[in-house]
């Protein structure tokens, strides 16, 4: 048996495959931003890049059990930093999502995600029977709700959300009864209604995204443009693609934040489904070696956060690829390791570091 963990014990197959998404990514935001005033953004993911590799060795050095047997005080923490943002953090775009952190504008929610992982796995594994009881499903509900709801005040309807999958994939692998899962469908499925009955309470942006969420082309240059110009732009880039840079939707940029949200259609426009289909084979291919990785974690808890960061991940892809195009509303998700943005990669190898981290101690006495 070993007695400590080594580099050399690292899943250098994950982090290839990382290193594929996060140069394409890389290509396409160059693509997207060369010809505008937003030139050199590429530059700026290299460098957040290079902050995540750092902190992702960082944080597979401390042993996962220290982290989960500090989860009370880091979700402490983690509520505690999310009403800082409510109070004194900036706002753009009509939502106070972010604070200041040496002349960088950082998603504190970011964090958030990454606490709720560590949480809901050591409650999760410190579960004495084989199947969840009503009291179980109550406390992992206040567990999520409680960052869950202050994040959607912000406003953060997409964030918000993401935490959701950590909590069903814990709870189905802790041995969630079919007849609960059946009730909760059916609870869900009648709060929908509900639900769309109280939208006159979200932000009028939201309300504009859900309303033209079924028929974009009601409203062309308000809010169904970002869906439109999304859609068309995965449409003219037929089986091949028109050729890197040469994308006309992207180029001139009709794809809203075609560097971030929307980096899938512009890859697509340029790339065509060829492109399109070898990003999901890779992003197919990451969610199978953090299975793979689970499934080789030496006790329970281990299992628990490899699954997490699974699930956020994997609901990442999804929802992202979804509503580039049309599948789903514009939530603000974005494309894990390819979309631009400081605090969601930052958070992307955060998380993958968590995965080395229970990887490098499954021989480990």
């Amino acid at each position: 048996m070993k007695d400590r963990p080594r580099v050399q014990d690292f899943d250098w197959t994950l982090l290839a495959i990382v290193g594929a998404i996060s140069a394409i990514g890389l290509l396409e935001i160059y693509s997207s931003t060369h010809a505008s005033a937003m030139n050199g953004m590429q530059w700026k993911q290299v460098i957040w890049i290079g902050i995540g590799v750092i902190a992702m060795f960082g944080i597979s050095r401390i042993d996962y059990h220290t982290l989960l047997d500090q989860a009370p005080v880091l979700y402490v923490i983690g509520l505690a930093t999310l009403l800082v943002v409510l109070g004194i953090g900036h706002s753009r775009f009509g939502a106070r999502r972010w604070v200041d952190v040496g002349g960088q504008n950082l998603q504190v929610s970011e964090l958030m995600k990454l606490i709720i992982i560590i949480v809901l796995a050591r409650y999760f594994a410190e579960m004495r029977t084989d199947r969840l009881t009503l009291a179980d499903y109550a406390k992992i509900a206040v567990l999520t709700a409680i960052p869950a709801g202050l994040i959607l005040v912000q406003p953060d309807l997409g964030t918000a959300l993401v935490l959701i999958p950590v909590a069903v994939v814990g709870a189905f692998l802790a041995g969630i009864e079919w007849r609960h899962a059946a009730v909760g469908l059916l609870v869900i499925a009648l709060l929908i209604p509900i639900g769309w009955n109280m939208r006159r309470h979200l932000k009028p942006y939201q309300q504009q995204r859900i309303q033209t969420f079924l028929h974009p082309e009601e409203n062309p240059r308000g809010a169904g443009y970002q869906i439109l110009q999304s859609e068309i732009a995965v449409g003219a880039g037929g089986f091949w693609g028109k050729g890197f840079g040469k994308g006309s939707q992207n180029q001139l940029g009709f794809v809203p934040v075609r560097y971030s949200d929307f980096i899938l259609a512009a890859l697509a426009e340029e790339q065509g489904f060829v492109g399109v289909c070898v990003v999901l084979l890779l992003y197919l291919g990451l969610i199978l070696r953090l299975t793979d990785n689970a499934q080789k974690a030496k006790d329970k808890a281990g299992m628990y956060v490899v699954m997490g960061v699974t699930a956020i991940l994997g609901f990442h892809v999804l929802v992202n690829a979804s509503m580039v195009i049309g599948y789903m509303p514009v939530t603000g998700i974005p494309l894990p390791l390819m979309s631009y943005g400081g605090s969601s990669t930052a958070f992307v190898f955060l998380a993958l570091g968590l995965v080395m981290n229970v990887r490098m101690r499954r021989f480990v006495n």
